[in-house]
């Protein structure tokens, strides 16, 4: 198992708890220096809070937990594309790495133009999608 798949499996972790919650199951983790320094998953139906997605909240908890509102040199974990708002956060974070699992055709960042982000922010895309893409499937498949 690779180092990312490790972090995301920790991310994967988070989408279940969303699940078990009955929240879209996305989760996220935050890692400096080869550490998890925050965590989340979806909280939009528990907080009535439709910014209440898993990467705003790693962003809040990370930030809070180093007492500095930029997370430079943080890598963020999160199981699906980032929408749009999210990438938003992202940037002005100044998060250094973005990793995904899996795409988000219907809501994610891309749609705008996959050359959105500043360079400073690097992105690894597809890392355990499937495990990513069947958990999201499997919610909503419940859901009709």
């Amino acid at each position: 198992m690779t180092e990312d798949e490790r972090y995301m499996q920790l991310a994967l972790n988070e989408a279940y708890d969303a699940y078990e919650a009955d929240e879209v199951p996305v989760g996220a983790v935050v890692v400096l220096n080869d550490r998890v320094i925050a965590r989340g998953h979806n909280l939009t139906e528990t907080l009535k809070d439709v910014t209440a997605h898993a990467e705003m909240l790693a962003i809040t908890a990370a930030a809070n937990g180093l007492g500095a509102k930029y997370l430079k040199n943080c890598t963020l974990y999160v199981t699906l594309e980032p929408c749009i708002m999210c990438i938003g956060a992202i940037m002005h974070s100044q998060i250094s790495r973005l990793v995904y699992g899996a795409d988000d055709p219907k809501k994610g960042y891309t749609l705008l133009n996959r050359d959105f982000l500043p360079k400073n922010i690097s992105v690894e895309r597809g890392v355990m999608a499937d495990e990513c893409s069947r958990l999201l499937k499997e919610f909503f498949k419940e859901k009709r």
